[in-house]
């Protein structure tokens, strides 16, 4: 998946125009990188498009212990959205993650994040009616 694909998924899912889900990738993503172990965050940020690569690059090896209301409050911020728009944009961007990653690293980064984070990034994908987990 290159970054026009992941993009123009998080636009699709979150239904919204390309420039506000690049805002809300690149916010959703820094914030991630804040909220995961700095190696899993280089981890995750091999596997995205170049384009996106430095957002989910941390700027420590330690994660920040934060909750959802937190991440939807800097992705709100950072995207300059409000926040139901910030947490439809997260939404839309961990279920774009877990088609564009390994499905081992996709769990490896959830494995980090609060069980409240489950509400948006569940690690079992929704039936779309396009494809299937096998």
């Amino acid at each position: 998946m290159d970054s026009n694909d992941f993009i123009g998924s998080v636009a699709k899912r979150a239904k919204t125009s390309s420039a506000q889900a690049t805002a809300l990738t690149r916010a959703t993503l820094r914030t991630l990188a804040e909220r995961i172990d700095g190696g899993e965050a280089r981890d995750l940020a091999t596997q995205l498009p170049e384009e996106l690569q430095a957002y989910a690059f941390a700027s420590s090896e330690t994660s920040e212990r934060f909750g959802l209301d937190v991440f939807v409050q800097r992705v709100s911020g950072r995207a300059e959205v409000d926040p139901a728009l910030a947490e439809a944009g997260m939404r839309a961007v961990f279920d774009t993650l877990r088609e564009a990653v390994p499905p081992g690293e996709y769990d490896d980064v959830i494995s980090q994040l609060p069980a409240e984070l489950g509400q948006v990034a569940d690690p079992v994908a929704p039936f779309d009616g396009q494809r299937s987990r096998g």
